[in-house]
């Protein structure tokens, strides 16, 4: 492949592009395993798709924010590297499919003339920090979030404590006590509070640890019913260092905090994260949020061409559903329903032009898979409104029963099972022809994955599905797995939903046509969903869906899948999200000396605390590599730690010391100048140490062999 340099302002950015592109040439000349590539690309937002030789790119935006100017380069981007398709994300992020891996260096270093980030995108990272969508406009808010979030995601951003972690870890921001980013889902999830102390306003945090969806849901716990905010990012710190150290690394669903937390108590964890206090690198953060720049509003006298509606009666009904006042008086937010979160780079570039006049350069991407404007007069609504019917994006219902999420599914994801993107347009044809009227219905969420690991949130909706498979007449099947009962209560509290019932994915559309009649004939007057979900019982459900089960009448086209031509199989690829575990001995010994490159760097630059984990890890990894190669197995930092001093100091097989007191001095020192070159220094000579007994291994059964 041929080389490139770029011409980027940041050195950091341009290193880590540089980089990329330098591992790909390595990667493809076999000097890389496959395993270890696959966790530097992810990490670096690269993620292979269902369909091999290519790739997806996520684009990573902090709390979903882009500008306009961001939002015409991702779309250049897409035409030139993709197909002309952005994907909106439940993570807010954007996804582009289809990309050639030794493109992936140029197309980063072209989205970073905008700052856009595609780093720690994917992989065992702290993924992007999600964020209300109305946050800065929020009439509830008790201030804006966003200086907050935005603080967070720059602070952990190529931090060292979050770089190769067992897992992902997510976090979000709520704006208000309507908790619309779910904190209770998330690894950690924060809701702001205002308190008086001394007669003064103080900002802090509601703090939600250790919620999650996937395979095995759990709702999160609260960690503080009041953080004040400069001791947030700390307390974040001080987690992320335990979970690195303490969490699962071998056995992949296993590896998420919440499992951490199950495993050795709520407690337990409380006093490890306390343990870390003295060793993170700030004690206080403060944000100063009233030097965060002023929204870029659109130009008093701004003036839009002539234009005309072609549906009055549609307006009436978007202007209901999916607008909104803001905070702001004299200023209204603006939803767009994208179906099935995409659109193309043509119309994105279309309506930058068309709207820029008119709206605040500032959109944001929901999670829901939408999109939100900001900052319109209430007399351009007519004219934004125009636009968006040129464009076919016009449809009422924001975020009602109608606006249906989902992920990608078997479209282009190694783990799906069966289509997430066909039956969620088969369900909206339900919606939209049957039951009209629920565009108004905002108490009833519909979410679609296409595997159970949640990526669609289904087992958070009202009415969820994800992905499965039966068997026929000896033959398989597509099928859904039908969820009730899930969704928002508010100030971190969730509700995760009830597996009912699994049926052939192409009854689909009936188990929802059932549930809304029935819902329509038995519900009260005025009762929400999961009122009337809990009235009925998990076992009514069943019995109301158990026909729809029936195997004996299946058709042809049941075993073919939505928006498919050809009979189902199931075909599931490796996943990708948690990266891999590493069992190679060289390639072992290879990342700790390059961890002591890091930290010398580090240390170079006076950055002492980033040093010291980078060192950290360096004795982890050599220690790792002796243990894999004596078949010791290896799940976490901390049992590697231990099971190196049982193995190799306790028999003596290397003479070094207190192998675990030396490694955990990390938590024992303030992160200053003089204990960063004293630990690194060891790790040097530990490192001699070990490159000295692994020759000393090699050599005797060659000598005993002459």
């Amino acid at each position: 492949m041929q080389s490139f340099r770029t011409e980027l302002e940041n050195p950091l950015v341009e290193k880590d592009i540089i980089e990329l592109e330098q591992k790909i040439r390595l990667f493809r000349e076999g000097q890389i395993p496959d395993e270890k590539f696959r966790s530097l690309r992810l990490a670096r937002g690269v993620y292979g798709q269902r369909q091999p030789g290519v790739q997806m790119v996520r684009i990573k935006l902090p709390y979903g924010k882009m500008t306009l100017q961001q939002w015409k380069r991702i779309s250049d981007i897409s035409d030139e590297y993709s197909t002309g398709n952005l994907h909106l994300t439940t993570r807010q992020d954007i996804q582009i499919h289809f990309v050639s891996l030794e493109r992936t260096p140029e197309l980063w270093a072209k989205l970073e003339l905008d700052d856009i980030t595609i780093r720690e995108a994917c992989g065992n990272t702290v993924r992007n920090i999600t964020a209300s969508d109305k946050a800065g406009i929020d009439p509830e808010e008790p201030f804006d979030i966003t200086p907050y979030a935005d603080a967070t995601f720059r602070y952990f951003l190529r931090n060292p404590i979050c770089q190769d972690m067992g897992r992902k870890f997510k976090m979000s921001f709520s704006s208000s006590d309507r908790d619309t980013a779910f904190s209770f889902m998330h690894d950690i999830g924060v809701i702001p509070k205002i308190r008086v102390v001394d007669g003064k306003e103080v900002r802090g945090f509601k703090v939600m640890l250790a919620g999650g969806l996937g395979a095995q849901p759990m709702l999160a716990k609260v960690a503080f019913e009041f953080l004040e905010a400069d001791q947030l990012i700390p307390y974040i710190e001080s987690v992320l260092r335990v979970f690195d150290r303490h969490g699962e690394r071998a056995s992949r669903h296993k590896a998420r905090i919440k499992f951490l937390i199950q495993k050795i108590g709520f407690e337990e964890f409380e006093r490890l994260v306390k343990e870390e206090y003295k060793a993170i690198k700030s004690k206080s953060v403060p944000v100063d949020a009233a030097a965060w720049p002023a929204d870029a509003l659109p130009a008093e006298d701004a003036v839009v061409p002539a234009y005309t509606i072609r549906d009055p009666k549609l307006y009436e009904a978007w202007k209901k559903t999916n607008t909104f006042e803001q905070k702001q008086k004299g200023y209204y937010g603006a939803y767009l329903r994208i179906l099935l979160g995409n659109i193309s780079s043509v119309t994105s570039r279309a309506l930058v032009e068309q709207l820029r006049p008119v709206v605040a350069d500032d959109v944001r991407v929901t999670v829901n898979q939408g999109l939100l404007l900001k900052y319109i007069k209430p007399e351009h609504l007519p004219y934004v409104f125009s636009v968006l019917e040129q464009h076919n994006l016009a449809a009422a219902g924001f975020d009602s029963i109608a606006d249906i999420t989902a992920c990608p599914g078997t479209d282009t994801c190694n783990l799906a099972i069966s289509s997430s993107t066909g039956i969620a347009v088969a369900l909206e044809d339900v919606i939209n022809n049957e039951f009209p009227d629920l565009i108004y219905n905002n108490d009833i969420k519909i979410k679609i994955s296409g595997c159970m690991n949640s990526c669609g949130q289904h087992g958070l909706a009202h009415i969820g599905f994800h992905g499965s498979s039966m068997k026929a007449g000896g033959k398989v099947l597509p099928a859904l797995q039908v969820l009730l009962g899930g969704g928002l209560v508010g100030d971190g509290v969730g509700r995760v939903a009830d597996k009912v019932i699994k049926v052939p994915s192409r009854r689909g559309p009936d188990v929802l046509r059932s549930l809304l009649h029935d819902y329509e004939t038995n519900g009260n007057s005025g009762e929400l969903f999961n009122d009337y979900f809990d009235r009925q019982g998990e076992r009514y459900f069943y019995d109301l869906l158990k026909p729809l089960t029936d195997l004996t009448s299946v058709k042809d086209d049941d075993f073919v899948d939505w928006g498919q031509a050809q009979t189902f199989a199931t075909a599931i690829g490796v996943g990708e999200c948690a990266g891999v575990v590493i069992d190679l001995i060289a390639t072992l010994l290879y990342e700790a000396e390059e961890k002591q490159v890091w930290a010398a760097e580090a240390l170079a630059n006076g950055a002492w605390a980033d040093g010291i984990y980078h060192t950290y890890s360096s004795f982890v990894q050599a220690a790792k590599a002796l243990l894999l190669d004596e078949n010791v197995n290896c799940n976490t930092q901390h049992g590697i730690i231990n099971d190196f001093e049982k193995h190799f100091v306790d028999t003596g097989k290397l003479d070094i010391g207190g192998f675990k007191a030396l490694v955990l001095q990390i938590n024992q020192h303030e992160p200053t100048e003089s204990f960063a070159k004293q630990y690194f220094a060891q790790a040097q000579t530990f490192y001699k140490a070990v490159q000295q007994y692994r020759q000393t291994k090699t050599e005797a059964p060659a000598a005993a062999s002459v």
